[in-house]
This record gives structure tokens, C-alpha cells and sequence, in this order.
């Protein structure tokens, strides 16, 4: 059974709508290609996505 969930991009207020989704998934803003991390289904949330920092082979 698939799983549809609505939220808003907290960057451009796109409703975007995805399928299948798991707590912690990096997805992206079909309108203006932000990443964002699913932090909550219930109710389903968006926050933008951490960046993520260069270890310079340390």
C-alpha cells in the first residue's frame, strides 16, 4: 500500500506531495531543488536538509 503525504517546502511554499517517505529521508523540492529532511509523519514535516561538511580526507 503506498503512502501519500502533502507538506509545504519551507524554502519557496511549494505543496509538494511524495510517496513512501521514511522519518530522516533527504528528498527534493521539485520547484526550487532544495534538499529537505522528512523530520516527522505525524504530521508530516519538512525542515531544509543539513549541509553537509567536506572532511578533506581528515
Amino acid at each position: 500500500m503506498t503512502t501519500q503525504l502533502t507538506g509545504h517546502c519551507p524554502e519557496c511554499d511549494a505543496e509538494l506531495t511524495f510517496n513512501d517517505v521514511i522519518e530522516g529521508e533527504i528528498v527534493v523540492c521539485s520547484d526550487c531543488g532544495v534538499d529537505l529532511e522528512v523530520i516527522s509523519l505525524e504530521p508530516f514535516e519538512l525542515a531544509l536538509a543539513p549541509m553537509e561538511e567536506e572532511d578533506w580526507g581528515e
